[in-house]
């Protein structure tokens, strides 16, 4: 009996002494304390298996061209998020859903051309916003507008198309001159008479025959109702008019033949 107590308590120690495990790392990352480095591996997709711990995560020069809904695992402490030169086209609405903290997000160098309001929404505590060398023409109104914490933002090497798509990206720079990095290489790139012309030298004169009208489901269903009716109602009209126009002329025929003498004839 002594020696099995014996035995048990060695043990005992020994577990006590093993290593705790390491915190999760993908095989194709390398990681350290609160970092993963998953670039230049040829990736698909987001990792899966990251520690919840991670604060830095790196993903740039592979091949993940689509964000999917909630491509990242919970990851509550992540601070930065890098994914240049993928080829990302494609970022769902819900794809950035749970990186709440997140503070600085570099999506420079891929092929991105439309970006929703709702894109960022997650994105609370974003402060630094790269989105330079992608094919973005212009910007939807309100990508930029739910980002509170913004502080720097990165923008230049797109094709921007100077047309009235652009008036709420300028009306936005006009108002945060001091947040864009390398303001003077936000320049357009179509039409062609306005290439290379800087975007922020714009005055509230160039947008005048831009008119934006916002209308309600109320006013849609207004047009809806007043369309159909004033088809009826024009018909109606036109068949009044006409039938009008008929008896008119008609009574102008019969008037006519009874005001017309009659020709005498000889004996």
């Amino acid at each position: 009996m002594g020696c099995w107590k014996g035995l048990s308590t060695v043990l005992a120690c020994l577990l006590l002494l093993r290593p705790l495990p390491s915190p999760a790392c993908p095989a194709a990352c390398r990681c350290s304390t609160g970092e993963a480095d998953c670039s230049k591996h040829a990736l698909r997709e987001v990792p899966q298996s990251l520690s919840a711990n991670t604060s830095a995560l790196w993903l740039g020069y592979n091949f993940i061209t689509v964000l999917g809904p909630h491509s990242f695992p919970p990851l509550p402490g992540l601070l930065l998020l890098s994914l240049p030169h993928n080829c990302l086209g494609l970022i769902h609405s819900q794809a950035l859903v749970g990186l709440g903290a997140l503070q600085e997000l570099d999506l420079s160098n891929n092929c991105l051309t439309v970006l929703t309001p709702k894109t960022f929404l997650p994105l609370t505590s974003l402060a630094t916003l790269d989105l330079s060398s992608n094919r973005l023409g212009e910007l939807e109104p309100g990508v930029l507008h739910d980002l509170p914490q913004l502080r720097a933002l990165l923008l230049q090497d797109n094709p921007w198309v100077c047309s009235c798509g652009i008036l709420p990206l300028w009306r936005w720079l006009s108002h945060n001159r001091e947040k864009v990095q390398e303001k003077s290489l936000l320049q357009c790139k179509v039409p062609e008479q306005l290439s290379n012309y800087p975007i922020m030298a714009f005055g509230n004169e160039s947008f005048r025959q831009c008119q934006e009208t916002s209308l309600s489901g109320q006013h849609y269903i207004i047009f809806l109702i007043i369309g159909p009716f004033s088809f009826v109602a024009s018909i109606f009209f036109c068949t009044i008019m006409g039938s009008i126009i008929v008896v008119y002329h008609n009574l102008r025929r019969e008037s006519h033949f009874r005001r017309k003498p009659r020709t005498s004839r000889g004996c």
